[in-house]
């Protein structure tokens, strides 16, 4: 099993990327939420700059955030300070849209932001629309301003067949947030490996899960708040995602549901608040606060969190692998050298 790690965009990233290509890791990824945390593709450009060898991934861009040439500028940019280390994810902007109180985009839209981001990447002319107008473009760029000689690596964010199949007919790979069912991952992957035979893409491409982890010392509380100060922040967006979406809290256990309803108390907004996004994202993917400590209860530690001693640990991570998670990509949030550390350790 391959092995990343996952943070918030910001100023220092860069040192915790160093530290990543020390141990070892193979990928070092910030998160694209533009109100929520800083911008990614500064961050990476000073990650690409401070390391060597580690790749370096968007995790993961939305075409309601950028424009197609201005995203594929921003990777190609990249790609020209650390040439064929670029991994660009794309989904359909779930956070980055509710962030800011609107809804994802559609997958058809997705699909082909992605695959005008794959053309114009790679140098070559593709389409672009705006409204009832259309052109081709392509970098027009004389000198070394981009890279597009140096391959980008392309995923496609899923947690579902449909994205899942998407992948396959661009040729991308997949990635997944805390998603931890290996029966899941076994259905995206064999959807993704039959829509690209159909398309005749490549097949060869990886999968990412994106996660947190906890390796329980001797006789340590499962369920403990150390516990939940190492995954709660995975939990706590899918509390989030219940309260953003009904059909979601309506399928949820019943602690579950009750935790999505205090969650709302605590953050004292409701639904129909004009300014519910803003209460709910506050501090979105950051270390837990010890006032939500609550909110995860155990079978969300059980849902959400790699958590076990090194064994368990180790047994949970090689299912995943079987599955058709090629890399594991781990958030730390307490003591990042320290967790990023171990995470090395318990692999190693």
């Amino acid at each position: 099993m391959r092995t990343g790690i996952v943070t918030t965009a910001g100023p220092g990233v860069e040192h915790l990327a160093v530290r990543a290509e020390e141990l070892g890791f193979d990928s070092f990824w910030v998160y694209d939420s533009p109100m929520v945390h800083g911008d990614p593709f500064v961050s990476l450009a000073l990650c690409a700059r401070a390391t060597r060898r580690i790749r370096l991934g968007i995790g993961v861009t939305s075409p309601a955030l950028r424009s197609a040439p201005a995203a594929a500028a921003a990777v190609s940019s990249l790609n020209a300070l650390a040439p064929g280390r670029i991994v660009c994810g794309v989904g359909t902007g779930n956070t980055a849209r509710r962030a800011l109180a609107m809804r994802p985009t559609k997958t058809a839209e997705l699909e082909s932001f992605t695959a005008t981001l794959q053309d114009l990447t790679a140098g070559r002319e593709s389409d672009y629309h705006e409204g009832t107008r259309s052109s081709r473009v392509r970098f027009l760029h004389v000198g070394p301003y981009v890279n597009t000689e140096a391959p980008v690596e392309f995923v496609v964010a899923a947690f579902g067949l449909k994205a899942a199949a998407v992948a396959g007919r661009l040729g991308a790979g997949v990635i997944s947030f805390g998603m931890h069912d290996p029966a899941a991952w076994s259905a995206i992957g064999q959807a993704r490996r039959a829509a690209a035979r159909d398309a005749g893409s490549s097949e060869k491409t990886r999968s990412y899960l994106m996660s947190s982890l906890h390796v329980l010392a001797d006789g340590e509380d499962r369920y403990g708040d150390p516990v939940k100060d190492s995954m709660g922040h995975i939990a706590l967006s899918a509390l989030i995602l219940g309260a953003e979406n009904p059909a979601f809290r309506a399928v949820l256990p019943r602690e579950e549901a009750a935790a999505v309803d205090r969650l709302l108390q605590l953050r004292g907004t409701t639904p129909t608040d004009p300014q519910f996004h803003q209460a709910l994202y506050r501090n979105y993917l950051g270390r837990l606060a010890p006032e939500d400590r609550e909110l995860i209860v155990p079978s969300l530690v059980d849902k959400f969190g790699l958590v076990g001693t090194r064994a368990e640990l180790t047994e949970r991570i090689n299912v995943l692998e079987k599955s058709g998670v090629d890399e594991l990509v781990i958030q730390p949030v307490v003591d990042p050298p320290a967790e990023m550390a171990e995470f090395a350790r318990l692999l190693a």
